[in-house]
């Protein structure tokens, strides 16, 4: 099970090195909603660090979401999803190195990337860890979520606004308290209660969406 993980999340990163497009366009979205905001609101810095927590995290939803559509339809198109369906491993396992795999191509550039918009937004330095750990557990749990959606609109042509309004409410609450979290820690107050919040969606995520992930894919196929 462990080799069948290793071995489909080594050929998905490999693809997404070959398709840089998948990984390039959510990295470029972020970088030019984030810019646009000093622009569209004035220099004023106070402002600026008022609203940076929101903007930041509103972009790296919305540029997480921006790579989902894309996360099980080449494999639907040339027949992999079918392969792996017949399978003798547990598609959730399968599933799983699927998501783990988007999220090292989508999530993590965000997330090293996050430190330099939020100090061209004028962040506080002392609420750039909160903004990492936030994003982290944060843009996991956004890509298990997401992949539930992505599945079922796996065998649609034109899925990408059907898979937004599914999963866009699902995402509220990572928002509301990844936002939160940096907030609380730009404002110098405790984040303990806001990270662990994240945290028990991230545990939820990480044992439900892979089981509902796959049913999705098995309905969807059929």
């Amino acid at each position: 099970m462990a080799s069948a993980f290793l071995t489909l999340l080594k050929r998905d990163l490999m693809l997404a090195l070959r398709r840089s497009s998948d990984w390039l366009n959510p990295l470029i979205f972020f970088i030019i909603v984030v810019s646009l905001f000093p622009l569209g609101v004035g220099p004023d810095g106070d402002l600026l660090r008022e609203i940076a927590p929101g903007v930041l995290w509103v972009a790296a939803l919305l540029a997480t979401l921006l790579g989902l559509d894309g996360l099980f339809k080449a494999d639907f198109d040339d027949g992999t999803l079918e392969q792996l369906l017949l399978s003798p491993h547990p598609l959730s396992v399968l599933v799983l190195a699927k998501i783990a795999s988007h999220w090292l191509c989508s999530g993590l550039p965000l997330l090293l990337l996050s430190p330099l918009l939020a100090v061209f937004m004028q962040l506080p330095s002392s609420a750039l860890p909160a903004l990492l750990a936030s994003l982290m557990l944060g843009t996991l749990s956004l890509c298990l979520i997401g992949a539930i959606g992505a599945a079922l609109t796996v065998s649609l042509r034109k899925g990408g606004v059907l898979l937004a309004l599914l999963v866009l409410p699902l995402y509220i609450p990572v928002l509301i308290f990844g936002s939160g979290t940096v907030v609380a820690a730009a404002a110098g107050f405790e984040i303990e209660a806001q990270l662990s919040i994240l945290g028990a969606i991230f545990l939820l995520s990480l044992s439900l969406a892979p089981l509902a992930t796959a049913a999705a894919l098995r309905v969807s196929a059929e």
